[in-house]
């Protein structure tokens, strides 16, 4: 069981770091772009990177780690990634309750489909 979560834990990382990539990967130099991708997006090894790229392993892992680190710093500055979960989630509650009303008939949950977008707007 506890393997289990190690795998869910390291999923749910990949995934995470996937997700910074995506909004912060630009501000990455094109060599660290290159690496990065290989490990996370890619799923190569770091004997595998580190061959192609004519490094080290340790240098390949220094390298990871580092523009982790830079994704997290750029996240916990900007928010871009938290703010667009949060708007995602907002409009699928939103879509649950148009879905909701269409059925029903019943209009009494317009007020909670206009607070939830005023919240979408105060975020943007």
């Amino acid at each position: 069981m506890k393997q289990n979560e190690e795998q869910i834990d390291k999923l749910e990382e990949i995934v995470h770091l996937s997700n910074l990539y995506d909004f912060y990967g630009e501000l990455l130099s094109n060599h660290k772009k290159q690496i990065f991708e290989d490990y996370v997006l890619n799923d190569l090894s770091l004997s595998e990177i580190a061959t192609e790229q004519g490094i080290s392993r340790q240098g390949v892992y220094d390298i990871v780690k580092r523009c982790t680190l830079e994704l997290k710093d750029y996240e916990s500055k900007l928010s871009l990634v938290h703010k667009f979960q949060s708007i995602k989630e907002k409009l699928g509650t939103i879509k649950e309750i148009i879905s909701e009303t269409s059925h029903t008939g019943n209009m009494t949950q317009i007020s909670e489909i206009t607070t939830l977008a005023d919240d979408i707007l105060k975020e943007l």
